[in-house]
């Protein structure tokens, strides 16, 4: 498959890389923010190794592989920008009362050295009641690493959903109703004609 690697103050340079590593390497790494390393060999000359991310995959929709990819040479003195996965565990109290859970963000952005950066962030969101949301600014991250996402962006939330709320406005007064008809019928009923 064609890809292309290039860096800070590197020229781009044309290589081919094999289509079912780089898949193997993506399912095993959970997804494009991988650390890959390349080795690139031109002709008879040595194989040099080169630390990369992917910064652009192409995918034919039609037969879901890859077509190009685009490598980014990682520098471990030098900051770099890149989306980390965010991952939730627990279950929200919220969901519990009837809400719904939305999941806002997959990926958070943020900027660091190399070997600072978290392969991904994950969130504890069993305290969320219908209403809570999770935002950006509430992560916790080491010194080093900037969140470059705005503040106020919501990664998750839990949400009234439609059926609740009707049956939180309607569903009492319903249920008030139908008593009160019963009991009238049963008291406006004369006594012998019962069955």
């Amino acid at each position: 498959m064609p890809a292309t690697f290039y860096g800070y103050k590197v020229e781009p340079m044309m290589i081919k890389v094999s289509a079912s590593e780089l898949i193997r390497t993506l399912v095993k790494e959970r997804g494009e923010t991988a650390f890959v390393k390349l080795g690139i060999q031109s002709g008879t000359s040595k194989k040099i190794e080169k630390l990369s991310v992917i910064k652009d995959l192409q995918v034919d929709t039609v037969k879901r592989k890859p077509v190009h990819v685009d490598f980014y040479e990682i520098r471990m003195d030098r900051t770099l920008a890149v989306d980390v996965p965010v991952l939730f565990s627990g279950a929200p109290v919220g969901v519990e009362d009837g809400g719904e859970l939305q999941q806002l963000k997959r990926d958070v952005k943020v900027s660091g050295l190399p070997s600072d950066l978290p392969e991904s962030f994950e969130i504890d969101i069993s305290h969320l009641a219908i209403g809570d949301s999770i935002k950006v600014g509430d992560l916790v991250v080491q010194e080093g690493i900037q969140l470059l996402d705005n503040d106020d962006v919501a990664i998750v939330a839990v949400v009234p959903t439609r059926v609740s709320l009707m049956t939180g406005v309607t569903g009492g007064e319903e249920g008030e109703g139908e008593a009160a008809g019963k009991a009238g019928a049963t008291s406006t009923e004369p006594e012998g004609k019962k069955e």
